[in-house]
């Protein structure tokens, strides 16, 4: 993507099924567990770039000894620094105890981090300070091993006012207004209520305390809470759980936005974002990983226990399509099927862009993430060129000459690598005119493949958001190579609305399909349309979110796909560029054709998922207006 924007966060967790000691016996160290949870997260490290944490339970700890480890760490090794942080711990066991380092049992019983519930969590955060404290997973601790919770996940709830104000009923006095600590206390609270009413319960049948405390870790339904918890949630989310004796879930959203996939045989439970990474790190073929389904929870016992419970109401599936598009690795077999085809279906509207003149044409992408599109448009390409062969070779009258019938064989897309990424360059300078000659250089080139004067270039992006790389760098970049026309091509829709589920996507002016649409009304006499929508808004306010419609839809519905997407050119076209600029957009359509089980589209279509998304696009608008520029929800 050339204009940058942050990736969803990632989840890992792990539930070893056998003791500590079998997986010694059979693999040779009693750390499988933690190697196992290390490849998860790096082979999911495109979701973290921020920070990273874990955290372990050991099962059936003693009175007085610890069970609860946890660590994090800040920046883009942190991956690298957590498991370094714990290596250190075994490797000082191993020299000066080689025997100990073979004893399963010891390890568990002296050694931190020695669990059999692992849980691991990629941080890429959407909005705010980056330090420890927003770094997950979240511990809510208390002397009863039964209340003790640790939570991670991937999500935004767009309600988080409504949640603390149901936080303050039940008595309690968060520390901070953040979805990850109503969250956490919401889940808490519950989790305490089940403590208590299960305590009551069989302290009034004469049992002991000790005697409760071991009933309580037994009987402890977790879909209970679960479905209290979140029965006023309204966001993207998949959240990761265990409770201090041991039972653990993951949890995912009723309209399965964000991801989660699982893995189960009789040695492991295992739950990620992203599928490949099980593939991997297990060795286990694709048909044999499932997905957590919208509105239900993964929950496993401490006895070993397994089922997938709901909690809500699933509604329609719009899983974020986002994370086909650019998100998730492309290893995925599905996903790298659904890239090659978005790539596919823009061919008729790239030929009709170069009038079908391929002889004239050089075909490109722009590194890396829309390498895969690049693909599937070349293979378009070239299933368009024998389709034209076979019609001209087949259906011509007259006998045709052989100069005609070589340039006709040898016809194909001239199918070129044209821009490079180069080395990420460090801005030292601090005038903006200083700076913006650097960020022209953040791409290169490879000359002497375009015919000044003569060839058009057409170039590949996975997303158009800002258009600021464009305008600033490529654009600027490939004119230097004399083509006659650039046709910049988004295998995405137009982003024309902030998203509020998890990615980095939440001010309307950052958005320059918004900023071409304000153009056009302005061009057209239609400014009204923009204080009349605000007042729409502005008024929505007080209106509860299920009452609330998108009003910003307003903006963009005077004018057509091809109207927006032409201003969108003329906007990101430098004022000193020689060549024509044409950029052409993925269609809604052909997005759900290529993507038919991602249909969450929301910040192309407006079309938001949950209640609390109009209310947080409408207020995103206000805050444009308004020149505040912060993010519309908390």
């Amino acid at each position: 993507m050339s204009d940058s924007i942050k990736h969803e966060c990632g989840i890992a967790l792990i539930r070893l099924l056998k003791p500590l000691s079998y997986y010694q016996q059979k693999y040779g160290t009693a750390l499988y567990g933690l190697n196992k949870l290390y490849l998860l997260m790096e082979k999911q490290h495109n979701r973290g770039q921020d920070g990273a944490g874990i955290a372990t339970i050991k099962l059936n700890v003693a009175p007085g000894n610890r069970y609860i480890s946890r660590y994090r760490a800040m920046g883009s090794s942190a991956v690298s620094e957590v498991f370094e942080y714990v290596q250190k711990k075994f490797a000082e066991v191993q020299s000066t105890s080689p025997e100990h380092f073979q004893d399963a049992e010891w390890l568990k019983e002296n050694i931190s981090f020695t669990g059999e519930v692992l849980m691991g969590h990629l941080r890429y955060g959407t909005h705010g300070k980056n330090s420890i404290e927003n770094c997950h997973p979240f511990l809510r601790q208390n002397n009863w091993m039964t209340r003790n919770l640790v939570i991670a996940g991937n999500f935004n709830m767009t309600n988080v006012d409504e949640l603390l104000e149901q936080l303050y009923e039940l008595g309690q006095h968060p520390k901070e207004r953040a979805d990850t600590v109503t969250v956490l206390e919401k889940i808490g609270h519950f989790l305490d209520t089940e403590n208590q009413e299960i305590f009551d319960s069989y302290k009034g049948k004469g049992f002991s305390n000790a005697e409760i405390s071991h009933l309580i870790a037994d009987n402890i339904d977790v879909a209970h809470i679960l479905r209290r918890s979140a029965k006023t949630w309204d966001g993207g989310y998949t959240i990761e759980g265990i409770f201090g004796h041991g039972d653990a879930f993951v949890m995912r959203d009723p309209s399965g936005i964000r991801p989660a996939y699982y893995y189960i045989d009789d040695e492991v439970v295992v739950v990620t974002s992203e599928r490949p990474a099980i593939q991997t790190a297990f060795n286990v073929p694709i048909g044999s990983i499932k997905e957590i389904k919208p509105g239900h929870a993964l929950i496993i016992k401490k006895n070993g226990d397994i089922s997938e419970e709901q909690f809500r109401e699933p509604g329609e599936q719009k899983s974020c399509s986002f994370e086909r598009i650019y998100f998730s690795r492309g290893s995925d077999a599905d996903i790298y099927s659904e890239r090659k085809q978005l790539g596919r279906l823009l061919c008729p509207q790239i030929l009709k862009a170069v009038n079908n003149d391929l002889k004239n044409t050089v075909v490109s992408f722009i590194p890396n993430t829309a390498e895969v599109a690049f693909y599937g448009m070349v293979d378009g390409l070239y299933k368009y060129v024998n389709q034209l062969q076979k019609e001209t070779l087949l259906n011509r009258s007259d006998k045709i000459s052989d100069q005609e019938l070589e340039e006709m064989l040898n016809l194909a897309p001239r199918v070129e690598k044209i821009a490079i990424k180069d080395a990420k360059l460090r801005t030292f300078i601090t005038q903006d005119a200083d700076r913006q000659d650097m960020v022209s250089h953040v791409y290169d080139t490879t000359y002497g493949l375009i015919r000044r004067g003569k060839d058009s270039l057409v170039v590949i992006d996975d997303s158009i958001v800002r258009g600021t790389t464009l305008k600033q760098s490529i654009l600027r970049i490939l004119d230097r190579l004399g083509p006659v026309k650039i046709v910049i091509v988004s295998s995405a829709p137009q982003i024309r609305y902030p998203d509020c589920y998890g990615i980095d996507m939440s001010r309307m002016g950052e958005f320059v399909a918004f900023e071409a649409a304000i153009s056009l009304l302005k061009d057209s006499d239609r400014e009204h349309l923009i204080w009349e929508t605000y007042e729409k808004c502005k008024a929505s306010v007080s209106l509860d979110k299920e009452q609330v419609p998108n009003y910003v839809k307003a903006i963009y519905e005077p004018f057509t796909d091809e109207e927006i997407s032409a201003r969108i050119a003329k906007i990101i076209s430098p004022p000193d560029i020689k060549a024509e600029v044409e950029v052409i957009y993925q269609t809604l359509d052909n997005l759900h054709k290529a993507c038919p089980n991602h249909l969450g589209d929301w910040y192309f279509s407006g079309d938001y998922p949950t209640p609390g998304g109009n209310k947080v696009v409408n207020r995103a608008y206000m805050n444009w207006v308004e020149g505040k520029n912060q993010r519309a929800y908390v």
